[in-house]
């Protein structure tokens, strides 16, 4: 079995993670796997240990992030596109929409389990999103990204010490309705030029602009329903002209992915964008904050390999052709 890493963010979910932790090394120990183990200690701390690992010889290592989705995404920015690497995830926040979206189960033991059992096994190759800042700064993201209200309720959720109340009551889902409410009334929105594949599109009164990868994202909403993250291409998603009453009924829907069929949704598919707003908007990568509009993204084809149960698209879609071109 190829090298085993485990970074682990000790404050995630409100401390819970260290339990999760806690149980993980105990079936590690029993099972008498070999590992090493890193603790982060402040922000954007598993990103540089994550390319510390990457650094290491040059040798094929698996990468397991401990924690929420901020803590993978650290992780998979840190490890980059380097092609010796297989990342996993054991979910210890309060949104793992990762291990939603890639079918790893919530308990750490069963995800341990599954983990151990697909390192055996190569990793798959997912896409991901590679986002250019106007400043030149780059960050990737697995899951999605998004600009303007999205963002902001990220960022506040983020910022609150309400965040740790909702976790202790085991209530963590329900944070981002709350800043939703809170945030709903005095939103200002934005009109949003959009390119997608060289194809422009102009929306005005737009609340957000969200690029998806795989379905989930707030804690379970399933903003991307048709989203793969392994079919080459990157699911957009805008919400424009809509009133503030009828947003609550669009974040109620959204949760089952019903929020398509509102005529103020639409919905793209592309590989290359750009997001630009009359005024600046706060974007996230992730559900962590990481600048402001303008932007551009570009879909990194298969460009990173990682362990899920989640059968691979192009291995679904070519049994029916009875062909031989795995994944």
């Amino acid at each position: 079995m190829k090298q085993i890493y485990f970074i682990i963010n000790p404050k995630a979910g409100n401390g819970h993670c260290l339990k999760v932790w806690e149980r993980v090394e105990q079936q590690l120990k029993v099972k008498e796997i070999s590992y090493l183990a890193f603790f982060t200690e402040f922000p954007g701390h598993a990103k540089k240990l994550a390319n510390h690992i990457a650094l290491i010889k040059p040798e094929q290592k698996i990468i397991i992030a401990v924690g929420g989705d901020g803590t993978m995404h650290e992780v998979m920015n840190g490890a980059g596109e380097d092609r010796n690497i297989t990342l996993g995830f054991i979910p210890g926040g309060s949104g793992n929409d990762f291990s939603r979206g890639f079918q790893i189960p919530s308990d750490p033991v069963k995800a341990l389990d599954v983990i151990l059992r697909l390192a055996k096994q190569k990793g798959v190759p997912i896409d991901i999103g590679k986002i250019t800042m106007s400043n030149s700064n780059v960050h990737y993201f697995i899951n999605n990204m998004g600009a303007g209200f999205d963002a902001v309720i990220s960022f506040e959720v983020n910022q609150s010490k309400v965040k740790a109340l909702f976790n202790k009551l085991s209530m963590g889902r329900l944070v981002y309705v709350y800043f939703l409410l809170k945030k709903l009334f005095t939103y200002k929105t934005s009109t949003i030029d959009l390119s997608i594949d060289g194809k422009k599109h102009i929306f005005e009164q737009t609340w957000f602009v969200t690029v998806s990868n795989q379905p989930y994202y707030g804690g379970g909403m399933k903003i991307a329903p048709a989203a793969e993250p392994d079919d080459g291409l990157l699911d957009i998603t805008v919400v424009h002209q809509l009133a503030r009453w009828k947003l609550l009924l669009v974040f109620i829907s959204v949760f089952w992915g019903k929020h398509t069929y509102f005529k103020e949704v639409k919905t793209f598919i592309g590989k290359d964008v750009s997001i630009h707003s009359h005024t600046k908007l706060y974007v996230h990568a992730d559900g962590e904050y990481i600048g402001l509009t303008p932007l551009n993204i570009n879909l990194q084809a298969g460009a990173l390999e990682v362990l899920t149960r989640k059968k691979c698209t192009k291995e679904v879609n070519m049994k029916e052709r009875n062909s031989n071109d795995g994944c």
